[in-house]
């Protein structure tokens, strides 16, 4: 069978601490606290990647990114995106649109959004209407409700192209 279209969904989280740099949708939103990790730790464009790759059938952003592989250290995570974006393309796919939600207690996302919608939809070769983000709180509860950490669910929709 020749699908058509393909669906994957991707979710990554990171622990939050102070003297980090918290880039969010390849938008540096804070810069006292921030995400622990290998690369630049944008979990909504780790997410993002994850979920185009799983609709390809294309493995995991650890597999094609290995934490241990010094050439990712500090990375942008637009990078990750614009390379998954190119493996797709191999495989005669293209990205139709994201949809994806950010859970973090601060800061507040609004006055970022359309700028991270628009670094999105660049490096996924889209129009921005194609990209939807929102953000919400964990009401306090658990590990991102105590501000210790920040997480990301996304949605992808891809084709293959005729």
């Amino acid at each position: 069978m020749n699908t058509q279209f393909r669906i994957g969904l991707g979710y990554d989280v990171h622990r939050l601490a102070e003297g980090e740099t918290l880039v969010l949708g390849g938008v540096t939103v804070a810069e006292d606290i921030g995400t622990v990790a290998h690369s630049d730790g944008d979990v909504l464009l780790h997410a993002i990647c994850d979920a185009l790759l799983g609709a390809a059938a294309l493995g995991d952003i650890g597999e094609h990114f290995p934490d241990t592989d010094p050439a990712y250290r500090g990375v942008s995570s637009l990078e990750l995106l614009r390379h998954c974006v190119m493996l797709l393309d191999e495989r005669g796919f293209g990205v139709v649109n994201i949809d994806a939600t950010l859970i973090l207690e601060k800061p507040k996302i609004l006055p970022f959004k359309r700028e991270m919608r628009s670094r999105i939809a660049e490096a996924a070769s889209l129009d921005i209407d194609g990209v939807s983000l929102k953000a919400t709180t964990a009401e306090r509860m658990g590990f991102v409700g105590r501000g210790e950490g920040v997480e990301a669910h996304a949605a992808a929709l891809i084709a293959r192209k005729d």
